[in-house]
């Protein structure tokens, strides 16, 4: 874009900008910047998920895939991986090529778009080349009317024929470079950073994650492994709670026999008849305490409560 604009830069095409009537050429740099801010968002994309792929390839170098953590959902590279370990944990086969197409299709999606629209500014360019084509034979026309009779007429369509053929040139011009060139080359660039992720992703899990998702006797005796310690850890569990429910049985039942032990005075009364006069003894301490509540109201309070029938 630098030698693109020093290139331009003393020649007429910034006036024509500013006295263009169709104002086609607006729309083409209107239509790029969109174009451009796109492969730039999409171009900051692509490096932070490099960045997170290197970190990655670290990780996996040194312990594969279980030593993969995801903290965040955000990047692509951290979902794929994050798939991966949800299949393998749900005893299913990865489809490791599938997921990563799936995961960087929007990569994609951006970088297409940006060549539609480098596309899209070329046809604009030939339809202001036809536009312009179309000014200059509308001013050609009205000089060959306007000649020896009217000078002014003459000049007007003279003016409007060359600034139909500039119509017709710079937005040609504008159209080819901008579209043809520059997002073209953008957006070759971002596809290309997207291919090189997918197979840097690619590359990780070939050579690091491969015996982790690879249906293999390994993998499959590893896992078995894994439940065994799984139920021996289960086994253990339920063997501590067994051994808590056994104390907690034998501290009720000596708190029953206990209970059922009974006082030199009273060795002939059975259990259920020390737990009533216990019960009975309850009820005559609480009616006291409330009689005792009562002596405290005022005069006409207890007398509504002597004659209040009770409950």
């Amino acid at each position: 874009m630098a030698i693109y604009l020093a290139l331009y830069q003393d020649t007429e095409v910034w006036t024509f900008l500013e006295t263009d009537s169709s104002r086609i050429t607006w729309l083409i740099l209107g239509l790029f910047g969109l174009g451009l801010l796109g492969s730039f968002v999409l171009t900051i994309m692509i490096t932070h998920e490099s960045y997170r792929a290197a970190q990655l390839d670290k990780v996996a170098r040194e312990g594969g895939l279980k030593a993969i953590t995801v903290h965040s959902m955000k990047r692509a590279a951290d979902r794929f991986f994050n798939a991966i370990q949800s299949t393998i944990d749900s005893k299913g086969q990865p489809e490791v090529e599938t997921l990563l197409n799936v995961e960087l299709a929007a990569y994609e999606r951006i970088g297409h778009m940006v060549e539609l629209v480098g596309n899209l500014l070329i046809t604009l360019g030939l339809i202001g080349t036809v536009m312009g084509l179309t000014l200059t034979l509308t001013g050609l026309t009205g000089s060959l009317d306007a000649l020896g009779h009217d000078q002014e007429m003459l000049l007007h369509g003279l003016r409007t024929a060359m600034s139909g053929m500039g119509t017709a040139f710079y937005t040609t011009l504008l159209g080819a470079v901008l579209g043809g060139v520059l997002l073209r080359m953008f957006a070759q660039i971002n596809l290309h950073g997207v291919e090189g992720l997918h197979d840097n992703l690619l590359r990780i899990c070939m050579i690091y994650c491969s015996a982790d998702y690879v249906q293999t006797m390994e993998r499959d005796v590893r896992h078995l492994n894994n439940e065994i310690a799984a139920l021996e850890a289960n086994i253990r569990r339920l063997e501590q709670a067994f051994g808590s429910s056994h104390l907690a049985m034998s501290d009720f039942r000596n708190e029953i026999r206990r209970l059922g032990e009974a006082n030199s005075d009273d060795a002939s009364k059975p259990l259920h008849i020390l737990i009533q006069e216990h019960r009975a003894y309850c009820d005559a301490l609480r009616d006291e305490m409330r009689m005792l509540a009562s002596m405290k109201k005022p005069f006409w309070i207890r007398v509504r409560d002597v004659f209040r029938p009770r409950a």
